[in-house]
């Protein structure tokens, strides 16, 4: 008997090819599309757009009906305004920018997925993530993906053995040249010409000031200082604000300056120049490691501080208190309070935490 595995269809390229592949390697597919979100409300009228549009959850359920196989449409919307929508409001509210996907991904597909999963008969789910499980001394590790431009495991840091026992990622071996070149063979065309989008899918045009403001966030006028301490100029609010900007500041210093610390408390955003963010040490809380003892004889790793940054060599701490000390070989650039600070060993993901 074939193997049962729910596929998350999100009706895009990368799940309606992922689905293709396991039809093609025999698998028996359930597939699934969820709503998460509602974009259009009665304060939000932006037009409908991402995974959660009406137009992509029919195309998903048309893809899959197409292909032969069931097709469910769940709605995971309290769930997910409680675990990703909540904690993104509440971080920019501090003054930090947080990460919805390493959230989605872990309380969402890798949460309330999988529970959907066992309820339809299924042993795995996949999804079309470009990242692919290796074992090594008899344990899964998430392992980077072939096409490296594409890698998404930095968003996947939080999940857990027992995630990756259960997941199959079908894309991991392949390029996207090669996942669009598959979408074509089978009569694919308009998801291979569809312009993928790289927004927050519950943030309308990606406008973050917009949301926070429907979401509650009513911030008040603050002032600019320099590293001195010096008053130059007055912003909008802390919460409308992220470390390493540089576009929207609406001053003139008569040097390109960057947002280089957010202070919520006292409402205050210092700015300064480029290489004031250049950091050699990087804390991070709220620590998830695969393999302590592995860290600790060994404690040389590769880490990313965000997702579309290269992994650069840097040396691993874990204090008393068990936050993360990362000591890089080069300075990294704006490491940002609430992004991930992700670890790699030999291209495998040993763990993660929140930058501090």
């Amino acid at each position: 008997m074939a193997q049962r595995v729910l596929i998350a269809m999100s009706g895009g390229i990368d799940s309606t090819v992922s689905a293709l592949l396991l039809k093609e390697q025999g698998y028996e597919l359930v597939g699934v599309t969820f709503r998460t979100f509602d974009s259009i409300n009665e304060s939000c009228l932006a037009k409908e757009k991402g995974c959660c549009s009406v137009e992509s959850i029919m195309e998903a359920k048309h893809n899959a009906e197409q292909m032969g196989f069931e097709h469910h449409i769940v709605d995971f919307r309290k769930t997910f305004r409680e675990h990703v929508i909540a904690n993104f409001v509440s971080e920019y509210a501090a003054g930090r920018t947080p990460n919805p996907c390493v959230l989605c991904n872990s309380h969402i597909k890798w949460g309330v997925l999988l529970e959907a999963a066992r309820e339809y008969g299924c042993e795995k789910i996949a999804t079309g993530h470009y990242a692919r499980i290796a074992e090594h001394d008899g344990h899964l590790y998430l392992r980077n993906a072939v096409d490296t431009k594409k890698d998404q495991t930095y968003f996947l840091w939080m999940l857990t053995e027992d995630n990756l026992r259960h997941t199959i990622f079908p894309l991991g071996e392949l390029t996207k040249d090669e996942v669009r070149q598959i979408a074509a063979a089978h009569g694919y065309h308009k998801l291979v010409e569809k312009r993928e989008s790289q927004e927050v899918c519950f943030v309308p045009d990606n406008d973050y000031r917009s949301f926070l403001e429907r979401e509650g966030i009513h911030a008040a006028e603050g002032t600019y200082i320099d590293r001195q301490g010096r008053v130059v100029g007055k912003h909008s609010g802390c919460p409308f604000y992220t470390i390493g900007q540089r576009k929207g500041l609406g001053i003139a210093l008569g040097y390109p300056a960057f947002v280089t610390k957010i202070d919520a408390q006292t409402n205050t955003v210092t700015v300064g120049q480029y290489d004031e963010l250049l950091q050699a040490e990087v804390h991070a809380n709220d620590v998830r490691l695969r393999d302590r003892a592995w860290l600790d004889a060994s404690p040389e790793v590769e880490a990313r501080i965000r997702y579309r940054s290269a992994a650069t060599q840097a040396v691993a701490k874990i204090e008393d208190d068990g936050s993360l000390t990362l000591r890089f070989a080069s300075p990294v650039w704006a490491p940002t309070p609430g992004q991930s600070l992700v670890l790699y060993k030999d291209g495998l993901l040993i763990g993660g935490g929140i930058i501090s």
